[in-house]
């Protein structure tokens, strides 16, 4: 099919981190991409801006109609991002643009673009064995959990309707952060300090999440400063993360940084199974999985702590839920064009 006026959707993803925008061109069923390209978003004054910037390098080709996914809840047809210096204003596009706009939160974009992953494609996701080796059949019928790590921690599941499927966001990215040995409970304690309340999961799974984690080690006297720890500590904030991540192999800091963010991820995963019960797999999408998947399945890490739970019965419902690590990173663009049918 031709791109032409009459068929391009505009889509967006809206993280803390990166801005990414695309043209999509329905296409057999499903979407094909006519042009992309990504944005800082912490670097743009405004969600127009960009928008406005990107449209105007192709003027020939405008969109019909735009879907567009960002970090928050949707309230009145506007997203206060959560990690991010502006906010989404739907009816304001609308204005600008001069097409219908959907506001939907990423998550729900992420939970609709699962429906479109070859889970035989290596290149699009990765599945994870669990303990005993095995690798749990899909449930076509099942409920579908995504769980992503990135600037943020986000939260999505789909449920499969007669009607259809329908996707749904959630703020379980702030369910109660695990404790399950005795780092974790003096990392929790180290958190609450300040806190009106218990400290959520996000503040550790997270980018951020990863720096805090690194932070706490040093600060607690659990590991001993190196060079490359000193090197990391001058980085500006939003840099740890993936100096962190880079150096995990080689730094004994970074590795049990990284070892104790598996941990925890695994944990919040499988306390969110224990709720919805993902027989149609859970995912585990954002930035952070895609670029250290290494980090996630060395020895079995994040499964051998997804499933050790307290009842016998939880251990076996982790057991047999399939668990994909997706390497798609344009997940949510796709997503965001699938969720104007899964969200009606």
């Amino acid at each position: 099919m031709n791109a032409t006026v009459n068929n391009l959707i505009l889509v967006a993803d809206v993280g803390g981190t990166n801005l990414n925008l695309a043209l999509l061109v329905p296409q057999g069923g499903g979407y094909r991409v006519h042009r992309k390209d990504r944005f800082s978003t912490q670097g743009e004054p405004s969600f127009l801006a960009p928008i406005q910037r990107f449209l105007a390098a192709e003027p020939g080709h405008r969109p019909v109609r735009a879907c567009l996914a960002g970090a928050g809840p949707v309230v009145d047809h506007r997203i206060h991002l959560t990690n991010a210096p502006w906010d989404m204003d739907g009816p304001e596009l609308e204005r600008e643009l001069g097409i219908p706009v959907r506001l939907i939160n990423d998550f729900t974009a992420l939970s609709c673009g699962v429906l479109g992953l070859d889970l035989t494609d290596a290149g699009q996701v990765t599945p994870l064995p669990h303990g005993d080796g095995s690798l749990p059949a899909v449930d076509p019928r099942g409920v579908i959990l995504v769980v992503g790590a990135g600037t943020g921690l986000g939260v999505g599941f789909l449920v499969r309707t007669p009607q259809g499927p329908r996707a749904y966001p959630s703020e379980g990215g702030h369910i109660g952060l695990p404790v399950f040995d005795d780092d974790s409970l003096a990392f929790w304690r180290h958190l609450a300090t300040g806190l009106p309340g218990p400290p959520g999961a996000e503040l550790a799974v997270s980018g951020q999440g990863l720096a805090r984690i690194f932070q706490f080690l040093l600060d607690s006297g659990r590991a001993s400063g190196t060079a490359d720890t000193t090197a990391i500590l001058d980085l500006p904030a939003v840099d740890q993360p993936a100096a962190i991540s880079a150096r995990a192999t080689a730094d004994p800091v970074c590795r049990r940084a990284m070892a104790m963010f598996v941990d925890l991820y695994a944990r919040v995963c499988a306390e969110l199974c224990a709720v919805f019960l993902p027989t149609g797999g859970l995912f585990l999408a954002g930035g952070i999985p895609a670029k250290n998947g290494a980090h996630l399945l060395s020895g079995g890490r994040f499964m051998a702590r997804f499933e050790q739970n307290y009842r016998t019965h939880l251990d076996h419902l982790c057991r047999e839920t399939p668990v994909f690590l997706v390497r798609d990173y344009d997940l949510s663009l796709f997503g965001a064009a699938q969720a104007l049918s899964c969200l009606d």
